[in-house]
């Protein structure tokens, strides 16, 4: 292990219950040791505990009243044992002055089973990733193109094994034991070849048709990575639109090192092309992060035209509208600011913004032309998105 310090997250604990939702791997029971050390808790990746709670949720009341002091309780990884959120919910409802934190690493058992949420009685809390400014000068871009930012890596003196495995555990101990597929081998070919979508448009024929499946099939594929929260897909903006655009989606995998995980790599794969991919993906989890510990509700999307013309992410929201470009490349082109210009012509209440790998900050054509790692490092959920 490296030396270094316990990193504080921004994410703040709500007061009331709340579900914090996350990939494996991303903090979310070493975040909440540290906020509740007292906490009851109630591990349900511990076999036994499955067995126990499995076969009668109704003993989670028996549990309470065996600590009657405990009023905070945290039942990690509840997918497990989705019945249980029925009864936690009567619990609620009884005002005990219990508040329950729930810890899911996958919705889809929960969408699955079609149970009820707790009927908002509880908020929904999203722990990603490290973003820059939570490491501050532990924070390498270099490193978080090839590594990714998963603390469960960061920290690893093994981090390509670390992210091997990582892998593994989800194609083998969380597919397969959930059996959400027939056939693992055709799943983990879907996985290479999903690799090269990350940051483009999503073309599932295309997949497929790679694949040697059928799209019905790549779909189902999709959704088990999105609800596993391993994946997620950016929706084109539409809002006033002028122009004819694109009706596919972008897709990105969770993290840059998962995308580099995955991707199958040979000497005919150039490494300007999978760090560009990487880069666009970095800025693209950094955003997400910090859409998710707004107070205020944000979109996330990108824009593309039927003539190509396209703008990487736009953020907008409350407080925000900002058009984001992504270049991997030390130097600008003219040709680099033609999507944010266009973007701009049509929505002119926009901030274009073009983050590359130069190390200085310019305006070009009313355009802020910005190093990406100042950027990211300067990307704080106190703070507009847009540098002042």
């Amino acid at each position: 292990m490296h030396n270094i310090p316990s990193i504080s997250r921004f994410l703040t604990a709500p007061k009331q219950s709340f579900f914090l939702l996350g990939p494996r791997g991303t903090g979310k029971s070493t975040w909440l040791k540290e906020q509740f050390p007292d906490a009851l808790w109630i591990d349900l990746l511990e076999p036994d505990n499955v067995r126990f709670y499995g076969a009668k949720p109704e003993r989670l009341r028996e549990t309470l009243k065996s600590f009657p002091q405990k009023k905070r309780i945290v039942i990690d990884e509840i997918q497990k044992i989705p019945e249980l959120l029925s009864l936690v919910h009567a619990i609620i409802e009884e005002k005990l002055d219990y508040q329950f934190i729930l810890t899911g690493s996958s919705a889809r058992k929960l969408k699955r089973e079609g149970v009820d949420l707790l009927g908002g009685r509880a908020f929904m809390c999203h722990m990603h990733p490290f973003i820059a400014s939570e490491l501050k000068e532990f924070f390498s871009l270099e490193k978080a193109l090839t590594t990714g930012l998963l603390p469960l890596v960061w920290d690893s003196e093994s981090p390509e094994l670390v992210l091997k495995n990582y892998c593994g555990l989800y194609l083998k101990e969380e597919i397969q034991a959930e059996g959400m597929v027939r056939n693992i081998h055709n799943y983990a070919r879907f996985l290479e070849t999903i690799s090269f979508s990350h940051g483009s448009l999503l073309n599932t024929s295309n997949i497929a048709r790679e694949c040697d499946v059928s799209r019905t099939t790549v779909d189902t594929y999709l959704q088990i990575l999105v609800d596993m929260l391993l994946a997620f897909t950016l929706p084109v903006f539409v809002k006033r639109a002028k122009r004819e655009v694109t009706k596919q989606p972008k897709f990105y995998l969770f993290d840059s090192g998962i995308y580099h995980a995955v991707r199958p790599k040979g000497p005919i794969d150039r490494p300007e092309e999978i760090n560009g991919a990487s880069l666009e993906g970095i800025v693209a989890q950094h955003l997400r992060a910090w859409i998710d510990l707004q107070q205020e509700s944000y979109q996330l999307s990108f824009w593309r035209t039927r003539t190509k013309l396209e703008v990487d992410f736009i953020v907008y929201g409350p407080n925000e509208f900002c058009a984001i470009e992504v270049k991997n490349s030390a130097s600008i082109s003219p040709k680099d600011l033609h999507g944010l210009s266009a973007f701009c012509e049509e929505y002119p209440e926009a901030k274009p913004l073009l983050l590359y790998r130069g190390v200085k900050r310019r305006f070009e054509k009313g355009i802020l032309i910005l190093p990406c790692e100042e950027f990211l490092k300067s990307l704080h959920p106190g703070k507009k998105i847009y540098p002042t």
